[in-house]
């Protein structure tokens, strides 16, 4: 069997990275861009078709004599599985390697269930539809899971979070690949939801803010075209940032007057409630908005303004280009937005706000979904990825 490397300027995965963007290459542009003899990029190709990694696309342009034949990437060669697990939801779906997906199964499903019952969904979800689609375990080449809390994203394990009963530092991958013997990466749900928007949305921008506003707050960062997670996976923990409305507002983290407890969707509720509403959760606050309820819309606005103050900090920390606003709260359109701009471009500096774009998210529900899908076709198509995934046959 030959040997796939992944070090040195001759290794197989050298050639695989400049194809597997999807755009085709001949041998001769791929002997350019590396360097190599082109007898040694042509036995690599090879390699790389037996492997099914690559596949032949239409000839490229004659120059006289037989079209050259050109080269990209070959989408249906794996499989990767992606699980968004919510406070009350789960999905998964199974991916192509360039991110289409193939089919997919949701269920009402609380994440306080456990581990043992929740990760034993999720295998057998992907058994189940590997079925549907006639394919086998051996196909998968990476699994992506989102998490609703704090994961330690080289671990991946949860630590202490807070809507997750019994998940506390509970190895997932380990458990994973117990029954899925494939890689498996795990993140929380702001970090993957921020990668599914941009490779929705925003494809070509660097510096890019999601924020998800529902039942809690947060954040997730893309700085220099890389998630950032920080020392322990906390990087944009926003929603336990001190704002200066309601600084006697207890939260649930312990500390008083934290953004989340002021401007997430429950506590929005928790107001309208206190004021004789019947809102139960942050749906019924969105209710209540699209129906015009000017004290609604009042109180969504000024948690606009709340998660502004957080942000206009934030802005002049990061400089992203995108801040992009998604959660269930998103759903209340452009007052909680509104609210948002309103502080940020009067508190940030006219350099960082001048082409900065505060914007609903374009992906919504899916961005999640799309995002744990992408963390595992990244993994796949590294080169440790392919190593670890592709077998020549």
């Amino acid at each position: 069997m030959p040997e796939v490397s992944t070090n040195g300027r001759g290794s197989v995965s050298e050639i695989f990275q400049l194809l597997r963007d999807g755009s085709p290459h001949t041998r001769a542009e791929l002997a350019k861009h590396t360097g190599l003899a082109r007898s040694t990029v042509a036995a690599r190709v090879d390699l790389l078709m037996r492997m099914g990694l690559i596949a032949p696309v239409a000839d490229g342009a004659s120059t006289g004599g037989r079209p050259p034949s050109r080269f990209a990437l070959n989408p249906a060669a794996k499989i990767v599985v992606a699980a968004d697990l919510g406070a009350s939801h789960a999905t998964i779906v199974l991916t192509d390697l360039g991110g289409t997906i193939l089919t997919e199964y949701s269920e009402p499903l609380p994440i306080a269930a456990g581990p043992d019952r929740i990760l034993a969904w999720v295998v057998d979800g992907a058994r189940r539809l590997l079925g549907e689609l006639g394919r086998f375990e051996a196909d998968i080449a990476a699994i992506g899971i989102g998490l609703p809390g704090p994961v330690e994203f080289p671990t991946g394990r949860p630590v202490n979070p807070p809507i997750m009963p019994g998940w506390n530092n509970v190895n997932v991958r380990g458990w994973l690949r117990e029954h899925l013997d494939v890689p498996v990466l795990v993140d929380n749900d702001v970090n993957i939801s921020a990668l599914g928007e941009r490779t929705v949305a925003w494809p070509d921008v660097d510096h890019l803010m999601f924020i998800k506003v529902a039942t809690g707050i947060g954040c997730g960062i893309v700085s220099d075209g890389r998630l950032q997670r920080g020392a322990r996976g906390s990087a944009g923990d926003i929603g336990h940032v001190r704002v200066s409305r309601g600084s006697d507002v207890a939260c649930a983290c312990g500390n008083t007057g934290c953004l989340e407890a002021l401007a997430s969707g429950s506590a929005i509720a928790r107001d309208l409630r206190a004021q004789g509403y019947d809102a139960a959760d942050a749906s019924d606050v969105v209710d209540l908005v699209r129906q015009g309820d000017l004290t609604a819309i009042q109180a969504v606005r000024q948690a606009g303004r709340d998660i502004g103050e957080v942000l206009a900090t934030s802005v002049s920390l990061l400089n992203p280009s995108v801040i992009a606003i998604g959660g269930s709260m998103s759903r209340a359109g452009e007052h909680l937005i509104a609210g948002v701009r309103e502080v940020v471009y009067a508190r940030s500096m006219p350099l960082a706000t001048e082409r900065l774009a505060i914007a609903q998210s374009a992906a919504g529900a899916q961005a999640p979904i799309i995002g744990a899908s992408m963390l595992a076709v990244e993994h796949a198509l590294s080169p440790e990825g392919v190593a670890d995934a592709f077998v020549v046959a």
